[in-house]
């Protein structure tokens, strides 16, 4: 297949815009905990998962992106989890045998690995190219 006739997946510039915010967002909050500004790095988790979920969302009728974008979702929760767990000084607190606080931040992290092993194990196999290439 040549570049002409190759299926073509096109973003619409509101649905860019919003994911491109995604990224300011995300890094804000990152930069916010690596300097330990607790106030503006919780602040950036609402918005940060607020629009993940909606790209999400909006992506749902391609299970390629939906996955992605739910593993997007679950990776911010986790990652805003073992923040949290930082900032208010449990992450090193004993919770159940050798896991502590900042290992609550697992669980969201194994969900989106279980969602992207679902979607690579059982859903690609069986998807033709056309349902994997859309326009939004």
């Amino acid at each position: 297949m040549n570049a002409s006739t190759e299926p073509q997946y096109v973003i619409p510039a509101r649905y860019r815009r919003m994911e491109n915010m995604h990224i300011i967002f995300w890094l804000l909050k990152d930069i916010a905990w690596c300097m330990f500004w607790q106030v503006l790095a919780v602040a950036m988790i609402i918005p940060t998962l607020i629009i993940s979920i909606v790209i999400a969302y909006r992506t749902r009728k391609i299970k390629s992106e939906l996955a992605h974008n739910l593993a997007i979702s679950f990776w911010i929760s986790a990652n805003a989890l073992w923040m949290i767990s930082e900032f208010f000084h449990f992450d090193t607190m004993p919770i159940w045998s050798i896991f502590t606080g900042k290992h609550l931040a697992l669980i969201p992290f194994i969900i989106g690995v279980l969602i992207l092993a679902n979607y690579y194990i059982l859903q690609k196999p069986g998807e033709d190219e056309a349902s994997q290439v859309a326009t939004l």
